[in-house]
């Protein structure tokens, strides 16, 4: 019998060598469809969140719009309406518009007796008593709007309603500008309704009290036409007098 000598070898067949190429490409297929379909849950994932964070921003800077315009619509609102129970119209809402007409002027002065008062150190416990302070002006000027007033001038002045009269000691400061004594209000409207205002003030009638007692400045002049310019308005703050209790004194 013959001898077979060389080595044994392994029998391939066509049918072996395309199977292991399906396998193969089955394998990478597999592979990279598994790639897309994480990727694609991912960048979707990303996208969602994204929208949602541009969804609630917009939702954010909408309040911020209606927030924004309702301050507009009350601030136009403040300014084009009807100023029926206003003292004074505002003309085009940065100028007063020139007036004239009957009206009341009252000028309010320090007692020209202070300086007798004053002992050796320069001083004197009671010189409050003979200076115009700031409730006095505010007095006449309350009384004078509760009258009627349709338009109103302190010092040089035209003012608002609104306008804070504001004393430091003896000095009168409005709008800026400061002022000594004597202190000039004056007011258009109806005389006889001013007048009867003047008289029913209880804090006007107070101050007279210290006219009689110590010698303060008092002076009521009426006329039957009175003018003021335009003016620019100068808008401040709100502030309102109120009368001091006994307790508290009669006198700042």
């Amino acid at each position: 019998m013959a001898r077979h000598t060389g080595k044994h070898g392994v029998r391939r067949t066509w049918v072996g060598s395309v199977a292991v190429v399906v396998v193969v490409a089955l394998t990478v297929y597999l592979m990279m469809t598994n790639f897309r379909v994480n990727r694609t849950t991912t960048v979707s994932s990303d996208t969602a969140d994204l929208i949602e964070q541009r969804v609630d921003r917009a939702a954010e800077l909408q309040d911020e719009v209606n927030d924004l315009s309702s301050r507009i619509d009350t601030l136009n609102e403040f300014v084009t309406k009807d100023t029926d129970n206003a003292s004074e119209d505002a003309g085009s809402g940065t100028m007063l518009p020139e007036v004239w007409g009957p009206g009341v002027t009252v000028t309010l002065d320090d007692s020209p007796l202070w300086e007798t008062m004053v002992d050796d150190s320069g001083s004197t416990a009671n010189i409050n008593d003979y200076v115009v302070h700031q409730q006095d002006v505010e007095a006449v000027v309350n009384a004078l709007w509760a009258g009627g007033a349709e338009a109103m001038m302190i010092q040089d002045q035209r003012v608002l309603f609104s306008s804070a009269v504001i004393c430091s000691g003896n000095v009168l400061m409005l709008q800026g500008r400061q002022y000594s004594p004597p202190f000039t209000v004056t007011a258009i409207g109806p005389v006889d309704g001013l007048l009867d205002a003047l008289d029913e003030s209880q804090a006007v009638n107070t101050y007279k009290e210290y006219v009689s007692a110590f010698g303060l400045g008092w002076d009521v002049e009426t006329s039957d036409d009175l003018h003021f310019e335009e003016s620019a308005m100068l808008l401040q703050p709100l502030r309102y007098a109120s009368a001091k209790s006994q307790d508290e004194g009669t006198q700042e």
